[in-house]
């Protein structure tokens, strides 16, 4: 279901420059022994950015998903992007979660990053779903204008797609703007809040469970601390 916004995602990154690198071969693609579903991940080199990284998770007709997190360098103050589409076959349901994820929850850093963010939730108001995130706190790592949606498949096909091109159009300008105007954080600062950001998320990504039941408890754990939010990794990284 996702394949199209895969490929958007893709070339998006390609035309600015982005070049694929090598995934750990345990982590790059993984087949379930149910029914033969297969996850499979991506890693690229891209200019300004220090991590960005893209799953892909194909069950058929009973699930798909596709995740991405993009991480600036520490330079950079910019948010990270942060992409969640979740489509639950057998109840014809669909989870969405597009924002810039922020690394202070302060009014100057939101006048900074997110103007553009806040049109496309105006622009978009089909994705800008009150209902609570159960397994994130809002406050924490979201920012007030993120396109959040949860509901029947049919309603939002369509105009998800046209939110998600805009989406990434939107990041990138963002990404050339931060990039043309010193930092406002420190990167030791920025560096930090990154290493939260994974910590925080490996606590309460929804999506482990589900990776659990397809492909193992002992992968799922490696694959979450090791691919997804490799914290003890960044700290130890430096720019």
């Amino acid at each position: 279901m996702f394949d199209a916004y895969l490929e958007q995602l893709n070339t998006s990154i390609r035309v600015r420059g982005g070049r694929a690198i090598d995934v750990p071969e345990n982590f790059a693609e993984c087949v379930s022994s149910k029914g033969g579903s297969v996850i499979r991940s991506w890693l690229w080199q891209v200019p300004g950015f220090r991590r960005w990284r893209v799953t892909r998770l194909d069950a058929g007709q009973n699930l798909q998903v596709l995740n991405s997190v993009a991480y600036p360098y520490y330079l950079n103050d910019q948010p990270l992007l942060g992409i969640d589409l979740l489509w639950f076959g057998k109840s014809s349901k669909l989870v969405a979660v597009l924002d810039y994820q922020p690394l202070v929850q302060k009014k100057a850093y939101f006048a900074r990053h997110f103007q553009g963010l806040q049109a496309l939730n105006e622009r978009f108001p089909e994705f800008c779903n009150k209902e609570a995130m159960h397994s994130f706190d809002p406050h924490q790592y979201f920012s007030p204008w993120l396109l959040f949606y949860r509901g029947d498949c049919e309603s939002a096909q369509d105009s998800l797609f046209n939110a998600f091109v805009a989406f990434l159009d939107l990041y990138w300008d963002i990404n050339e703007k931060a990039n043309e105007m010193p930092s406002e954080i420190e990167p030791e600062e920025v560096k930090r809040l990154q290493i939260e950001y994974d910590k925080y998320s490996a606590e309460r990504d929804p999506a482990h469970g589900l990776f659990t039941s397809y492909f193992g408890k002992d992968w799922s754990n490696r694959f979450l601390r090791e691919f997804l939010f490799p914290a003890e990794l960044l700290t130890n990284n430096s720019d």
